[in-house]
């Protein structure tokens, strides 16, 4: 089993197709298969279902992709570590979610850099799920998520405090439903105030679980969503956005968590933003 095996599968999961695995690793076909036929030997087991129609996971190649994705980040995490550009000793290396990134990541990163100059960054989109996965693999250092990450070897604190506000891309006040609204999927506590904040039967006309991308449809489309106050400051005070009069908002909470080991190598882990 090698690192180039396990990489030429994941390609082939992402593209579901053994040509077009091909044509991005830049490879031919029989070199794809060939790869495959070798990773599936090594393990004993087949981990995809090939037809010309394209290539279906397994039961054995679902259990496989997991440890798969974690060996390939691992071995891309140790190239970036031992090829650092002068000047640089460490790297340092972030699992985020999305929702988290603009106002707040994006932000405290940048600050980082600024005063880090001999440290490198990399930022990876995260769900929990997988920022805890690299957080105990030790593929990430740390993770900004809106829950923290619990564990011997960890350590959380609140990174930040925000509240999500209702806008609009029109000034109006607060309705019990409108034609318009974008709902925001921001998990399970948001669903249980917002249902009873606007207990209303009617489905929103459009539902994102990514606030960037809902508020990249409201500005094309207009209507109104409640978004965080960090990635909507501009645009209320350029007037592109209006806060929705005598709608309530949501108090919200971001958490850093991060492993106990990395806390002597980056001083600023533990500290206030």
């Amino acid at each position: 089993m090698n690192i180039t095996a396990i990489q030429t599968f994941l390609s082939v999961v992402r593209t579901r197709n053994l040509n077009r695995a091909a044509e991005e690793m830049n490879i031919t076909q029989s070199a794809v298969s060939a790869r495959l036929d070798g990773l599936e030997h090594a393990l004993g087991a087949q981990l995809l279902i090939r037809s010309r129609k394209g290539a279906t996971l397994t039961k054995e190649g679902f259990s496989f992709l997991e440890q798969a994705q974690v060996i390939a980040r691992a071995w891309d995490n140790a190239r970036a570590r031992i090829s650092l550009p002068h000047g640089v000793t460490t790297v340092f290396s972030l699992a985020c979610d999305p929702g988290l990134w603009t106002g707040l990541g994006q932000s405290w990163i940048d600050d980082l850099r600024n005063r880090n100059p001999d440290t490198a960054f990399e930022v990876w989109t995260a769900g929990t799920s997988d920022a805890r996965s690299w957080l105990q693999s030790g593929m990430s250092d740390a993770a900004l998520l809106p829950e923290p990450i619990t564990g011997p070897d960890l350590k959380s604190r609140v990174f930040d405090t925000y509240e999500l506000m209702q806008v609009s891309t029109r000034p109006r006040k607060a309705v019990e439903w409108h034609p318009d609204y974008i709902y925001v999927n921001y998990g399970e506590g948001f669903r249980a105030q917002h249902a009873e904040t606007w207990p209303s039967d009617e489905t929103a006309s459009a539902s994102f679980s990514n606030p960037d991308w809902a508020l990249s449809h409201l500005l094309a489309h207009g209507g109104s969503a409640y978004l965080p106050e960090p990635l909507i400051t501009s645009h209320l005070r350029d007037g592109t956005l209006y806060q929705v009069e005598n709608a309530i908002a949501f108090e919200r909470h971001c958490h850093l968590s991060w492993r106990l080991d990395r806390q002597a190598r980056f001083a600023w882990l533990p500290q206030a933003t």
